[in-house]
């Protein structure tokens, strides 16, 4: 991805995330939460939240947009697509029947020498499933069709809408956590500058956001193999296991262009050491043993 498209990308949602919380702001009555006479915890509280929540759920809102953007991904007509196009639609159709997807999400490939998949949408019935175009040269059917059981989990768990609430919770609580105790901390110190309390504040933000990250991270490995027990439920164990047998043999294979703000999307992420407690996936050897230990 270009260097100036992402600066536009990165301008375009800040200046949209800022007209949005400004007219919530000024809609909800909220008031300036510090003042002479004290700091309103009620306005503290409907600030941090609509500050908190409304990047989160702007990009929700926007994801799909921004997927077929970033990666350039070219959606599948049924009516103009080859043999190969033809059946992978005919099986993300089958996976969502049997998830109980009413509606079909959007299908489509970009370019990509690794193997890789990924699904995003604000809902279910607004998702998008995209596979990189090395995942056919990489995989058989079989191991597809089990990447496939796991995107198409994420969708019928709706991990895309719980994964960016529990965001914007940690956000505003982010927020909330370090005014509050900013603010205690100066009231009882004496200085009286309120430059002060601004700067504490916002180290407390960092710390309280880089605990968050791995409150976050944890929570998205859970949803990694919850989705991997609805690949096996979909596809079959043992095209789940092989899809991820799979990916471990495709490791050099990596996407130079891959952008972080995609990567909780992707079926595979490599484990980084320490850093693992940030990962969004468990490394993909626990993944597979933990379903080859399933009964069934």
């Amino acid at each position: 991805m270009k260097l100036g498209k992402r600066i536009l990308l990165f301008l375009g949602m800040n200046i949209l995330v800022m007209m949005t919380v400004s007219i919530l702001l000024s809609v909800c009555h909220v008031q300036p939460y510090l003042s002479q006479y004290g700091l309103s915890i009620p306005d503290l509280a409907a600030f941090c939240l609509i500050w908190g929540m409304a990047g989160s759920l702007i990009s929700l809102a926007m994801s799909r947009a921004m997927a077929k953007w970033i990666y350039g991904v070219q959606l599948i007509d049924p009516n103009k697509c080859s043999q190969r196009e033809h059946w992978l639609l005919q099986t993300v159709k089958k996976l969502c029947e049997q998830s109980g997807i009413s509606t079909m999400p959007e299908v489509g490939i970009y370019e990509s020498q690794e193997a890789n998949a990924f699904a995003t949408g604000p809902t279910k019935s607004r998702a998008l499933v995209a596979c990189s175009s090395g995942l056919f040269g990489l995989m058989n059917d079989d191991e597809i069709e089990g990447v496939l059981g796991h995107e198409i989990s994420h969708v019928a768990n709706g991990d895309m809408v719980t994964v960016t609430l529990l965001q914007g919770i940690v956000n505003a609580f982010s927020m909330f956590a370090s005014r509050v105790i900013a603010y205690v901390v100066m009231r009882d110190s004496k200085a009286k500058d309120s430059s002060l309390y601004y700067v504490l504040s916002m180290v407390l933000d960092f710390v309280f956001l880089f605990l968050g990250a791995m409150l976050v991270a944890f929570y998205n490995r859970r949803r990694e193999c919850s989705a991997d027990d609805g690949g096996a439920r979909l596809a079959g164990k043992h095209k789940m296991i092989a899809a991820l047998e799979a990916l471990q043999r495709t490791y050099d294979y990596v996407d130079p262009r891959s952008q972080p703000e995609a990567q909780t999307m992707k079926i595979s992420s490599r484990p980084m050491g320490i850093w693992k407690l940030f990962s969004t996936h468990p490394p993909l050897e626990e993944r597979i043993a933990r379903l080859r230990n399933q009964i069934g």
